[in-house]
């Protein structure tokens, strides 16, 4: 079930949707083509964990997702997003990643 912000972004193939979920525990970003309706590219703190890095969830664990959503997009070929913060306000963890993806060289 779509909320009202997300009803009005649409991704396409030219410029993908870089949709933003937090939980609790962790909080995940993924670029999504909503004409083909697959998702691109992933990245959430999950991710860094496995990696072996010790990450809490906090403002430096979004800043890292954001730069890791970047980085993963960039190598796909993707540099433009709409972004997509899904009814979260932004602040916080939320403009955390958006800083953190859009110095990583994302355009949204």
């Amino acid at each position: 079930m779509k909320g009202k912000l997300t009803k009005k972004i649409k991704g396409s193939t030219e410029r993908p949707r870089l949709s933003v979920f937090r939980s609790l525990g962790h909080i995940y970003a993924q670029v999504i083509d909503d004409d083909k309706g697959t998702t691109l590219v992933s990245a959430s703190t999950l991710d860094i964990k496995k990696a072996g890095k010790k990450i809490k969830n906090n403002l430096e664990a979004a800043k890292r997702v954001g730069e890791e959503i970047a980085k993963r997009s960039i190598a796909a070929g993707i540099k433009k997003v709409v972004f997509d913060r899904s009814g979260y306000v932004y602040h916080g963890k939320i403009a955390a990643l958006a800083q953190a993806a859009r110095s990583g060289g994302l355009e949204f």
